[in-house]
């Protein structure tokens, strides 16, 4: 004979569930009134009183004398279970088999009328052998070893299903039990939400103390109004906005992240409590600020209730972050838009400079006539035949055409930096710009811009960006020494960079000297981000001084004038004409200011002209040369034909002469005939 045990049916960790189930079991000895009391209620408690109402209230004290005898059957492993007359009659409804060292469910015949089965604190492995108690409403197999939900197909009826602390790891054979209200598997090792779809009726899940990583699949649990998945190790959370009765969420000691992992959240309509503690949300700063600003039903958060002054900080706090947002929104959608520029003008840059080189190629094929063989440029072979070279050329055209309708310029002011992607963006320096922008304004960097057109601007930078000391160039082209003396005529350079990318003037040995020479007026302080020493300035000096004094030697006088600006040709003009005029210091002051003057005079003959300038030259000398030929033509043409007259007079002259002659002596054979012929064309002409 073993004592019976009536006790709650979930004595143990009452934290865990909230299921709106409330039952009352009081008892005495038996000579007492006994009263019994199962209230199985559909509403849901108020707050606090309604957490795990299932974990029944318990006063078995003074019970005394219920007995409940096990013996064996003809199946050695399955017991069958006796009562007595008087313990049906009083407990017709129930039967409790807590803490019995129980390894399987025992036979229980003639408790057909059993609604409650009280299995808590054994060792079971398998739910079975209960297949008959067709009206049974609520079983507790808590704190047991099984493995797997089988063996309820039959109990149709029954509302309370607690599972918890087993060794369950899938969800699997509720499909009959489609009553289910309360459905407890806290401290299982489940791994996924599943088989749940169809129980439309149910209003309570924990699945507290699993191994849960994320929660989906909850389409169809229409009456949900608690869901405890505490413990576990979720990272995003979906579905959760599909259930229109969810009232309260408990998410402790997850592993979510962010709010985006759960964004779901703040499209339910029916949340009031959540808990988000122990997660690495929580500790973030904007953690409470954000949540209630996307959830802006919740009357409790963490099991705290939430003020109205919570929420209107949130509010404020969201407005900012939300600011923040949109402004690194803005500068996100900037900082692409900068790149496919930049990208476009890079194609655009290859793309030209693939043409040029062809053109290069061509030029020197018809002026050189070379075989007809394939040549390599860049890396790739590009025909010699005049017909493939002219279909690649046109392709290059078009691809060229195509970039133009996108962006193929770019200008960005970053703090003092002023940045130049494309030959487009030269057009900026005739902006109005503001004094105290353009003031700001220490670095200039050019990028995809031939070294050529920036030339032309170069008056209009001194002029816009006084304060420019820093030049960046990349991508532009720069070929020759020469195109460096274009810089002599900014106002100050301190810095130069010269990337090598595009740069070929940079594989020379000798051109950061030549530009320290060139430039020596600036007094440069770094070029490519090295400091320039004394001895620098002396070495350019010793290798470019006689270049640029043979270069001023030859030139004439009125060349020399002509390069000159207008201040130093006054100072140029005073030296000539002031030239050993006196003797003694004079002399001496006027040498030495020579001396000086012919250094700045031997840089400034070192010039460069713009290959579209030198091309206009070219092209002016041609029409100038065309002009003199035809005008020498028509000169000559006009001295042979004079050539020829005078050759023709000189044949026809003798004979003209005679004529001549002979005509005079006829006419004034008669002396007074002829007077008075004369005389009458005389009175004709009157």
């Amino acid at each position: 004979m073993i004592p019976g045990k009536y006790r709650s049916v979930s004595g143990r960790a009452a934290n865990n569930v909230n299921c709106g189930l409330h039952l009352v079991i009081q008892t005495s000895s038996l000579s007492d009134k006994n009263k019994v009391e199962f209230k199985l209620n559909r509403e849901t408690p108020s707050f606090p009183g309604r957490l795990l109402q299932h974990d029944l209230e318990r006063n078995y004290s003074s019970r005394q004398g219920d007995h409940i005898n096990l013996v064996s059957s003809s199946m050695p492993s399955f017991p069958i279970l006796q009562r007595s007359s008087e313990e049906k009659t009083l407990y017709s409804d129930r039967l409790t088999l807590e803490r019995q060292k129980l390894t399987v469910c025992p036979i229980i015949d003639g408790e057909e009328h059993l609604r409650l089965l009280n299995f808590q604190h054994n060792f079971i492995t398998r739910i079975q052998n209960i297949s008959n108690l067709q009206r049974l409403i609520f079983l507790d197999l808590y704190d047991n070893q099984i493995e797997e939900i089988s063996g309820l197909s039959t109990l149709k009826s029954l509302r309370v299903l607690l599972l918890g602390k087993n060794r369950i790891k899938k969800i699997s054979n509720l499909e009959n039990l489609k009553n289910l209200d309360v459905l407890d598997l806290h401290g299982n090792q489940i791994t996924k939400i599943e088989n749940v779809n169809h129980l439309c009726d149910l209003r309570v899940l924990n699945l507290a103390r699993n191994l849960l990583s994320h929660v989906d699949n909850l389409n169809g649990l229409d009456s949900l109004t608690e869901l405890n998945l505490r413990h576990n190790q979720i990272t995003f959370v979906r579905d959760v906005d599909n259930l229109p009765c969810l009232q309260r969420l408990f998410l402790s000691f997850n592993n979510i992240t962010s709010f985006e992992s759960v964004s779901c959240l703040a499209e339910s309509t029916s949340l009031s409590d959540i808990t988000f503690d122990g997660n690495p949300i929580a500790q973030e700063s904007w953690y409470k600020h954000t949540v209630l600003q996307n959830m802006m039903q919740l009357r409790q958060l963490d099991m705290k209730r939430i003020t109205e002054e919570e929420r209107r900080v949130a509010s404020v706090v969201a407005k900012k972050e939300e600011e923040k947002k949109r402004e690194s929104h803005k500068q996100s959608l900037l900082k692409e838009k900068k790149r496919l520029t930049i990208n476009n003008v890079a194609r655009k840059w290859d793309l030209q400079q693939r043409v040029a080189n062809i053109a290069i190629i061509q030029d020197r094929k018809d002026s050189e006539s070379p075989p007809q063989e394939s040549c390599q440029i860049d890396g790739g072979t590009i025909s010699a035949f005049p017909e493939e070279a002219g279909s690649l050329d046109a392709g290059l055209s078009s691809a060229l055409q195509g970039l133009s309708v996108t962006e193929t310029h770019l200008v960005e002011l970053d703090g003092e930096t002023l940045s130049l992607y494309g030959s487009g963006a030269l057009e900026c320096l005739d902006r109005n710009w503001s004094v105290q922008t353009a003031g700001m304004v220490t670095t200039v960097s050019f990028t995809f811009i031939e070294f050529d057109e920036i030339v032309q601007v170069l008056p209009k930078l001194k002029m816009k960006f006084p304060n420019s000391l820093h030049l960046k160039f990349r991508e532009t082209n720069l070929v020759m020494l020469q195109q460096f003396n274009a810089l002599a005529q900014l106002r100050r350079v301190d810095q130069l960079t010269i990337d090598p990318q595009g740069n070929p003037v940079v594989n020379f040995t000798l051109w950061k000297y030549y530009v320290l020479f060139r430039l020596s007026h600036f007094s440069m302080q770094k070029i490519n981000g090295t400091e320039v020493t004394q001895n620098d300035m002396i070495m350019a000096e010793r290798l470019f001084g006689i270049l640029a004094h043979v270069a001023s030697s030859e030139l004439p006088q009125y060349r020399m004038i002509s390069i000159l600006g207008d201040a130093r040709k006054k100072q140029f003009r005073y030296l000539l004409e002031n030239k050993c005029k006196k003797p003694g210091i004079l002399c001496e002051e006027t040498s030495d200011s020579k001396r000086l003057m012919g250094e700045n005079t031997n840089r400034a003959t070192l010039n460069y002209t713009t290959r579209e300038f030198y091309h206009e030259k070219l092209e002016e000398i041609k029409d100038k040369k065309k002009f003199c030929r035809l005008y020498v033509e028509d000169l000559v043409k006009e001295a042979t034909a004079i050539n020829m007259k005078n050759e023709a007079l000189q044949k026809l002259w003798p004979q003209m002469f005679i004529e001549l002659v002979r005509d005079a002596v006829i006419e004034i054979r008669s002396k007074d005939s002829y007077m008075k012929l004369c005389l009458q064309q005389i009175t004709d002409q009157k």
